[in-house]
């Protein structure tokens, strides 16, 4: 086991610099989505922000694993990010506002998860048709990514217009403005790009940077899983689907809660749905258009195929589950939280299972 000290190290700190680079994201993304309404900032904007780990990951994934069969390793990432985004995530942000007493319940939109819901479960079947015919090549990967396409364009051309408010601080109206060395130390992107005032040139580099920063992580992130999986004897998919999973959605974890923290409950949870549904569409369709562009078809062995398969069917039912736990209750409690971290306890059981018994 003390080989493993190293590699679980080496996620934990990915992990950091993944949550630090977070806040630019999440500063960027208020100052460019401050138009936006309705639970749009959260599917789209912060949930393409949060969700670069998983592009990484995956795009990373299969140049740096190499051939066909680590292909599954992308999609246990993405796949298992999306079921950590849809029970882990609101749980957070249930427990969060209800046991500090902000509220007795977190209240969503009907239209929000009607329109995220229905749209990402559309998007985990088209994906789940892709896999099975398990002849995946570059028009797979564009129609996955047209798919997302068609989404944030009935985003922005359904939703009204909010007025415009500042999101971000004027720097210059602050006392004691934090050194530049000490911002760069804590990884405090958003004071060295927004020093002395937000406007579009500045929040755009801050994003790309972050993303930039978090690209790196994800080199660590894979690097360090590969040799896991090898330690433990499993393939590097069950580690993606587990831990990789958990390190590249932990952006999205923090969006969420502090739009929670904040009362904005639809940015909260659309930004989980949003970004389960960029992960699919994009994080998955832009790496595998490259790929098979590049390199030909996937065609993944029986063994990984029946796996991939097995997780698809999870997180479908897994979706459709918390879909119906958000829609027809009146106001998310405590209990409601209780149920998700349940169901997500049951699937990391299967994983393990599937990865040491089943296999």
């Amino acid at each position: 086991m003390n080989e493993l000290i190293v590699p679980f190290c080496s996620i934990f700190i990915a992990m950091i610099v993944i949550w630090r680079s977070s806040d630019g994201f999440q500063a960027a993304s208020n100052y460019l989505g401050r138009n936006l309404t309705e639970g749009v900032r959260g599917a789209t904007i912060n949930a393409i922000g949060s969700s670069m780990p998983e592009l990484f990951t995956t795009l990373f994934g299969l140049i740096m694993l190499g051939e066909l069969d680590n292909f599954a390793f992308g999609v246990g990432t993405t796949s298992g990010s999306a079921i950590f985004n849809s029970m882990i995530i609101p749980a957070v942000v249930i427990m969060a506002v209800t046991l500090l007493g902000i509220t007795n319940k977190v209240e969503v939109s009907k239209k929000v998860i009607l329109r995220d819901g229905l749209g990402l479960i559309f998007c985990e079947f088209l994906l789940m048709y892709v896999i099975y015919k398990n002849k995946i090549d570059w028009l797979d990967g564009l129609f996955l990514m047209s798919s997302y396409l068609v989404y944030v364009v009935y985003m922005f051309t359904s939703m009204k217009m909010a007025e415009e408010i500042n999101l971000i601080p004027n720097k210059t109206q602050e006392k004691g403005e934090t050194p530049i060395l000490k911002s760069i130390v804590y990884f405090d992107f958003v004071n060295i790009f927004f020093r002395k005032k937000a406007n579009a040139l500045n929040a755009w580099s801050l994003l790309l940077f972050s993303m930039g920063i978090i690209g790196s992580a994800c080199v660590l992130l894979i690097n360090a899983c590969e040799t896991i999986a090898q330690g433990m004897g499993v393939a590097p998919y069950f580690i993606a689907v587990i831990l990789a999973s958990a390190a590249t959605s932990l952006p999205d974890t923090i969006l969420s809660y502090r739009d929670a923290m904040k009362g904005d409950y639809d940015d909260a949870i659309a930004n989980a749905l949003g970004s389960n549904i960029f992960d699919i569409c994009f994080a998955l369709g832009l790496p595998i258009f490259a790929y098979t562009l590049v390199k030909g078809p996937i065609i993944m062995p029986e063994s990984t195929l029946i796996d991939v398969i097995q997780l698809q069917i999870s997180l479908i039912i897994l979706t459709i589950v918390s879909f119906y736990i958000f829609y027809f209750n009146r106001g998310l409690k405590v209990i409601h939280s209780i149920y998700l971290l349940g169901l997500y306890i049951v699937f990391v059981v299967f994983i393990f299972l599937n990865a040491y018994y089943w296999n």
